[in-house]
């Protein structure tokens, strides 16, 4: 979808209207609209045919001053950017054919951010994944294009504004067709090639691909572990923007298991299918990445994507393995689908040893015990420093991607290392706190910086999006299926320091 800005009063195609709870009549200075239209729009207000509540809509037409999609604001002194956001995307769910692929929104007392979250809403809305469905000629895509009215003094911050939307917009669509894909067409090395594909568009960016073979010799036994019985082989896939800067920068880490059978402890059949969105990690980097080179963004980031599928097969671990990862820890395993804290385990070591992070954030479809504790509401964020997780969590809050705070407790901690064994197990000792056992887990495989006295372990946070990266039916975002989650989330703490 296009959005353009226009300090004209012209009007193409259908007009888009956002109205307040409570208007009977459109204010004398709101320009451009046809008298006939004008005059239709007032009479369903003034009749009280419309209430304009929050999200509500209205579509006229039959006049000769064309047609109208009216949206309802809620009251005037409720709304905030959020519910503009809201109202964009659903001007573009309820579109229909009469409605044509031309919109102009007009707005009445809206200041730039507010229309800017309008813009941005209809953008993020106007997705759909439909690469498998057959088309007929009469079916094919239309390219959507809607402008916004606006005065000429706000008209430069505007589309500056709506500029980033539609960067960030292209890294959220990005993460939802990597999720989305069917798990035959995504699999560890099809997301690497992906990503290497991708890294020609941009001079500034650098993708590394750690196969299979190579990921034994290096020592990543998570990895090799989990996706050692598929014949989709695992990797780790590295981006690097902005490479030459020095200084310390954030390092993203995702979870990306394309598939997830649960291996030997093998998941029961019912809704099977949705576990190809055990990688909403991993595409959650990338989109993240994609949205901060397409905006432009000019200082370091790196993110590293631990992929594998994990299959049952002659050659998968089993529930009782102990396996040696990366930091030289071992780990009992005691359920095999416990596996995505296995990969992690490499990728958060990798992050801390072989760069030089400000801080890391993982991202991971980790856990159900995430989803029945918060549904599909809000992510769980653990952090070992309780400001930074605080600011995350401010941060997830403006622009509409909540992330929920959870403890991180000494006790936690000790359940995760309660092995006879070995070093550490993947999992706790029983089904109560399993989200909180988790983030425990991935604590222990944070590194130091520094040594002896001196050493403090690196910033990290830890986002489990169980119940948020898909089957989230309440965001007005999204259609269905992969959300791209905290794309936007990190694009804000990244650019806005």
């Amino acid at each position: 979808m296009q959005v353009t800005i226009s300090s004209g009063n012209n009007i193409n195609g259908t007009l888009v209207l956002p109205l307040f709870e409570g208007e009977e009549a459109l204010p004398a200075d709101v320009g451009g609209i046809p008298a006939a239209l004008k005059g239709q729009i007032d009479r369903v207000l003034g009749d009280g045919d419309f209430k304009a509540k929050a999200n509500s809509t209205m579509t006229l037409m039959g006049t000769d001053g064309g047609k109208a999609m009216l949206i309802g604001l809620g009251k005037a002194n409720k709304v905030d950017v959020h519910g503009y956001r809201d109202a964009g995307a659903t001007v573009v769910a309820s579109l229909k054919k009469i409605h044509g692929d031309e919109l102009t929104v007009l707005f009445h007392d809206a200041d730039v951010q507010s229309m800017a979250a309008f813009g941005e809403g209809m953008m993020l809305r106007d997705y759909r994944y439909d690469l498998y469905k057959k088309k007929d000629e009469e079916d094919e895509d239309t390219n959507l294009a809607a402008r916004i009215n606006c005065s000429e003094g706000d008209a430069s911050a505007l589309s500056a504004l709506i500029e980033k939307a539609a960067a960030v917009t292209s890294g959220v669509h990005l993460s939802r067709d990597l999720g989305n894909c069917p798990p035959n067409d995504m699999y560890p090395m099809a997301f690497a090639e992906k990503a290497e594909k991708w890294a020609k568009e941009y001079d500034n960016v650098k993708v590394e691909v750690i196969d299979y073979d190579a990921a034994i010799r290096h020592g990543m036994g998570g990895l090799v572990a989990v996706g050692m019985g598929s014949a989709r082989k695992p990797c780790m896939v590295i981006f690097t923007l902005n490479g030459e800067k020095a200084g310390r920068h954030p390092v993203l880490v995702g979870k990306g298991i394309t598939f997830d059978t649960g291996g030997i402890s093998l998941k029961p059949g019912a809704n099977m299918d949705e576990m190809k969105y055990d990688m909403g990690g991993s595409a959650t980097v990338f989109g993240t990445m994609q949205a901060l080179a397409a905006s432009g963004y000019d200082g370091k980031v790196v993110g590293i994507t631990c992929m594998a599928e994990n299959m049952p097969s002659s050659n998968a671990q089993r529930p009782g393995d102990v396996i040696t990862t990366l930091s030289g820890k071992t780990i009992e395993v005691l359920n095999t689908d416990a596996e995505g804290r296995l990969v992690l385990s490499d990728g958060l070591w990798k992050a801390g040893t072989d760069f030089d992070p400000e801080y890391i954030v993982d991202f991971a479809t980790l856990t159900g015990a995430c989803v029945v504790a918060l549904g599909h509401e809000a992510t769980g964020l653990w952090s070992n420093d309780d400001e930074f997780r605080g600011r995350l969590h401010e941060t997830s809050k403006s622009v509409g991607e909540l992330a929920w705070p959870m403890p991180l407790l000494p006790a936690f901690e000790k359940e995760m290392t309660d092995s006879k064994i070995a070093d550490t197990r993947n999992l706790g000792s029983g089904r109560w706190g399993g989200a909180n056992t988790a983030a425990a887990f991935l604590k222990q495989f944070v590194p130091n910086r520094g040594e002896g006295e001196d050493a403090e372990q690196i910033t990290w946070a830890h986002m489990d999006i169980a119940g948020t990266y898909w089957g989230a039916k309440t965001n007005k975002m999204v259609g269905h299926g992969a959300t791209g989650i905290h794309v936007r989330t990190m694009v804000e703490f990244i650019t806005q320091k």
